[in-house]
């Protein structure tokens, strides 16, 4: 497994549906785990040190609220861990946002952007770092990236057809 991923609750999974795909487009095996850094702190620890043990590299976590999940993670591991954000009631999300972001010095987690886009841009980021030793995953990186930009240049040949 190259990724691990843990959502603090069910309903986080909604955000996580994309990056899954994402990975298995790309060809990067990951498993899902629901755990919480409040609510079950141990097995948070454990599933950290077996994810390390079946080979993850990449940590994404996937939490709201005061979304202490990401930092949870990366005071465990020494691995990349990526924080996605969630939105929820009351804030909307900046709480999360800053509890994500915020980490104290020494400790890093990269933080990505609220919700369903956050947790596609974790994916590909994990892709990214993965890819800095697997030639055959950059280049589907790059093809990835050709891609979004032909689909831009679609955009724009439909808004102004030529004459």
């Amino acid at each position: 497994m190259d990724v691990a991923i843990f959502i603090g609750s069910e309903s986080d999974h909604e955000i996580v549906k994309d990056a899954l795909g994402l990975l298995d487009q790309f060809g990067v095996s990951h498993e899902l785990e629901v755990t919480s850094a409040h609510r079950s702190p141990e097995r948070t620890r454990r599933l950290i040190q077996a994810s390390e043990e079946k080979g993850a590299r990449v940590f994404i976590a996937v939490a709201g609220k005061a979304a202490h999940l990401a930092g949870f993670v990366a005071a465990h591991t020494v691995a990349p861990v990526i924080g996605v954000p969630v939105e929820s009631p009351g804030l909307g999300g900046l709480d999360a946002l800053l509890s994500t972001v915020q980490m104290p010095k020494g400790v890093p987690v990269a933080t990505m952007g609220l919700g369903r886009a956050g947790g596609s841009n974790a994916a590909l980021l994990a892709v990214a770092i993965l890819s800095l030793k697997n030639p055959r995953l950059k280049k589907k990186l790059e093809d990835y990236r050709k891609s979004l930009a032909a689909q831009v240049e679609d955009a724009s040949r439909k808004v102004h057809p030529p004459k």
